[in-house]
């Protein structure tokens, strides 16, 4: 039992050295925006090509993108961060049957534990995209959701692209989710649905320009009143 716990204790260290890597890796990135999809996307496929447009755009834009660095949408991200210009990051998981890492990487990590990766994805967006994706995607948009809902952390611009493949799911939340009083009807406001890559980006663009601005005018609120001249 003494074995098994000291195991478990030292868990703890290989935790913290995730975070620390991530920290020291990604602090000085600036604006970034997280883009989430399925790993499973072709390259002829719509969402991957949208992907790599609004990533583009974004990157054009001044943001770094920041991917999970695998297949698919993860690789159409970075590959539209590239086109851009822009700092193109990959957010790679090591998995029993390992994550193929895409090459349009500029600066890769690589985590255990998934719960550290997503602090990254978090921590360093001024914005997330989701696109068509599975279990994973819908885990990060609906994480996103509840930290901005309990305000856990700032808001910012989640844009959920692809109105034909989520419209099922949304009309759920309206009928079932808000009609049962399980989320308010403006809880359908945290997020922006688009198909239009330059929608997406203009909705992030302004809104992070939007929320510097009121931070800016919050913090000129919170300084002391300059000290009056001296009297001669």
């Amino acid at each position: 039992m003494e074995e098994f716990a000291g195991v478990e204790t030292w868990r703890v260290f290989r935790i913290m050295s995730e975070f620390v890597e991530g920290f020291e890796s990604l602090r000085s990135i600036g604006p970034a925006v997280s883009i989430f999809g399925s790993a499973r996307a072709k390259r002829n496929e719509w969402s991957y090509k949208t992907t790599c447009k609004v990533a583009e755009v974004l990157s054009r834009s001044g943001y770094a993108i920041i991917s999970g660095g695998g297949p698919g949408i993860m690789e159409a991200a970075n590959r539209g961060a590239k086109r851009g210009k822009g700092l193109s990051i990959g957010l790679n998981i090591i998995l029993p049957e390992e994550q193929k890492v895409n090459r349009f990487q500029d600066k890769s990590l690589h985590f255990k534990h998934f719960f550290a990766r997503k602090v990254m994805f978090v921590k360093y967006a001024a914005g997330y995209v989701i696109m068509p994706g599975g279990f994973g995607t819908l885990d990060e948009f609906f994480e996103s959701l509840t930290l901005i809902q309990t305000e856990k952390i700032r808001r910012f611009p989640v844009v959920l692209m692809g109105t034909e493949y989520w419209g099922d799911l949304l009309k759920w939340m309206r009928t079932k989710m808000v009609e049962h009083g399980t989320i308010s009807k403006s809880d359908l406001q945290l997020f922006h649905v688009t198909d239009d890559p330059n929608d997406a980006a203009d909705f992030i663009i302004k809104s992070h320009r939007d929320s510097i601005r009121k931070e800016g005018e919050r913090r000129k609120r919170s300084l002391p009143p300059p000290d009056d001249p001296p009297t001669l």
